[in-house]
């Protein structure tokens, strides 16, 4: 009984599955526009009433700032505005009185990690040229700034030798952790900066956040990313490893490289590649999580992690132009599971194209390729891998090996908007025709006693 409704299931998933020809960037846009149809229905800021910039529950604040950065790529990589004016209005309701992205109902409870994803957002749209905000709000290139500042003044060199706390206020719980969450979208964001500025401050931090990593042994000699320490033992490292981090420290590495061109960067980004190779690669050569998908044990926000991980393979083949022959046939093998993996029948959870709702995983056995695990996650993580495909980017271009990427370099800073509600801000939703924080739940401690590992989620 319980084979012959597995084997329905199965069917029905089947059917409305997206199907994309990966050699025909025509397909692959169409099979990016259904993902990114769907995911916007899990997104009410836009309607009159709500507040921009929040999904509802289960969803954290921090991956509302991811799914705009994956909509923004979206945008820059199929030129498929659709949904550019809700992103907009979703990032600047969000910045808060001082432009940082530390509004008013988020500052309590928000870490430097949640911060920073918005920052990274927003540097996505100064460096694509996604459409600037209007003059007297602030441009999206002194947002990414103004957040670095604030890392900067985070910096803290009385436990550990250095590194950013998790938290940003002594009453969070986290206070006492120091992450490669927080510290690896620090080290992002000051690399892609001295990319787009060539300002040596962001140089000096990206490798300052670098070495610290080094030295306390979140990155590895063999370059796995770590999750992080307690500040009352530094030597003992918390060794669950997720794509996010990968991700991050990959990215930020290739923009250096492509900044410098040094062979010591070129050294990092070749380990880190090696590393997410050994890691976070199953055979077949498709992208999964590795902490967790193999155990079943992925909650909402970690269900989410291996958009990052996509967006810094797809920026180290650009950025790093060497590694293009290693890093896209890794891309398009998981762009493939990804789309066959969007093949869910329609629940009432889901309202977007019937029969075309992502799964999580996408290194499935048996035949089986919809796992029933949905989410705002599930649609981040699919649509970044199909637009990863791409041949060139439909509305912006990244910079060639050695020059900076194009982008907004406006800096005419205005009022922020504060939190509240709002009127409606219509996105074209008609179908295609084809978690408080960030990590919240993968705080990990190696426990002394016997070696366990013992994950706090």
């Amino acid at each position: 009984m319980q084979r012959a409704a597995l084997a329905l299931a199965l069917l029905g998933a089947s059917v409305g599955a997206i199907k994309i020809d990966f050699t025909d960037d025509a397909s692959i846009k169409n099979g990016a526009s259904t993902i990114a149809y769907g995911l916007m229905k899990y997104y009410s800021g836009n309607e009159t009433g709500q507040t921009p910039g929040v999904l509802p529950k289960p969803y954290y604040w921090w991956e509302t700032g991811a799914m705009f950065n994956t909509l923004i790529d979206y945008w820059a990589q199929t030129g498929d505005d659709a949904y550019n004016a809700v992103t907009k209005q979703g990032l600047l309701w969000q910045v808060g009185e001082a432009n940082d992205f530390m509004p008013v109902n988020q500052t309590t409870s928000e870490g430097s990690d949640d911060q920073g994803v918005w920052a990274l957002a927003a540097l996505s749209a100064a460096e694509s040229g996604f459409p600037s905000p209007s003059d007297g709000e602030p441009q999206w290139l002194d947002l990414a700034q103004n957040v670095f500042d604030d890392l900067v003044a985070r910096w803290d060199t009385k436990t550990c030798g250095g590194g950013l706390r998790w938290q940003i206020f002594t009453f969070n719980a986290g206070y006492d952790y120091k992450n490669s969450a927080s510290n690896g979208v620090f080290f992002d964001l000051a690399a892609r900066l001295y990319l787009q500025t060539k300002n040596s401050t962001y140089s000096h931090w990206a490798s300052e956040v670098f070495e610290w990593e080094q030295k306390v042994g979140l990155i590895s000699d063999s370059y796995d990313v770590f999750d992080g320490i307690r500040t009352e033992s530094c030597g003992t490292v918390s060794k669950i490893q997720n794509s996010m981090n990968a991700g991050l420290f990959l990215h930020g590495s290739a923009a250096m490289y492509n900044a410098t061109t040094s062979s010591e960067w070129k050294t990092r980004v070749d380990g880190l590649l090696k590393g997410v190779q050994g890691t976070f690669v199953k055979d077949g050569g498709v992208l999964f999580e590795a902490a967790c998908e193999g155990q079943g044990t992925c909650n909402v926000d970690m269900q989410g992690y291996k958009s990052f991980l996509v967006r810094g393979l797809r920026a180290t083949a650009e950025l790093a132009a060497y590694t293009g022959g290693t890093v896209r046939p890794l891309l398009v093998s998981s762009a493939k599971a990804a789309a066959a993996a969007c093949s869910g029948t329609t629940t009432k959870m889901y309202l977007g194209k019937p029969g075309t709702v992502c799964g999580f995983s996408w290194v499935l056995e048996n035949g089986q390729v919809f796992d029933g695990k949905i989410g705002v996650g599930e649609q981040m993580n699919a649509l970044s891998a199909v637009i990863s495909t791409l041949s060139s980017g439909g509305a912006a271009q990244g910079g060639g090996e050695g020059s900076s990427s194009g982008g907004n370099g406006t800096s005419t800073v205005g009022p922020s908007k504060t939190s509240g509600t709002s009127g409606a801000v219509t996105a074209s939703v008609t179908p295609p025709s084809a978690g408080t924080r960030i990590a919240a739940d993968a705080v990990a401690v190696v426990a002394a006693l016997g070696g366990v590992v013992v994950g706090l989620w």
